[in-house]
């Protein structure tokens, strides 16, 4: 078991470029439906804890169900697995080629790759809605803040507009709380 977990959370982590929200689908397809390790919908309470606990999410929902299946041992083993290719691809990028952003081709691929994992991001954010909202209220009213926030996102990025990340926080925040007190959700 511990090897399996090793293998897998090791997979996970080198084949997914774009941190741990670019993950969130790779994990859930790994450890609820291939490996049925967690249910789906531990899977989402899982995903609720990791993201508001300090540290990065993929080491949260590796330690858990690391632990979830050997204990502190399979916590250990899941952690070190999902970190170990990339901090070896880090190192060997340090080593050898401490300007390789300056090379065109590199800088332009990870211009895609930023793209990309948008559009996985938002993704997981629009498969969490319509998992945790069956109400069709909340879900319209969920889908619409979801897809104004994407059309925000990417009139910013198009209008090159940077926005502090504590005032995104701040707005989500006010949103959440004025719908808890006109929708009672």
């Amino acid at each position: 078991m511990l090897l399996k977990l090793f293998l897998e959370f090791m997979k996970i982590g080198g084949l997914t470029i774009g941190g741990g929200y670019a993950m969130i689908s790779i994990v859930k397809e790994e450890c609820v439906d291939k490996n049925n390790w967690i249910k789906e919908d531990e899977f989402y309470d899982m995903l609720t804890v990791s993201e508001s606990t300090p540290g990065p999410i993929a080491i949260n929902m590796a330690t858990y169900i690391g632990y979830k299946q050997a204990g502190i041992t399979g916590a250990v083993v899941a952690s070190i697995g999902v970190v170990f290719i990339p901090v070896l691809i880090i190192y060997v990028v340090a080593l050898f080629l401490s300007d390789f952003l300056k090379f065109k081709i590199v800088s332009d691929a990870f211009n895609g790759l930023r793209a990309a994992v948008s559009i996985i991001i938002m993704s997981v954010a629009y498969g969490m809605i319509k998992k945790e909202y069956r109400d069709s209220d909340k879900k319209k009213v969920s889908l619409f803040l979801f897809f104004v926030t994407l059309i925000l996102m990417i009139l910013f990025g198009i209008l090159n507009i940077n926005v502090n990340t504590v005032y995104i926080i701040l707005v989500a925040f006010l949103v959440a709380f004025i719908m808890l007190l006109v929708n009672k959700i």
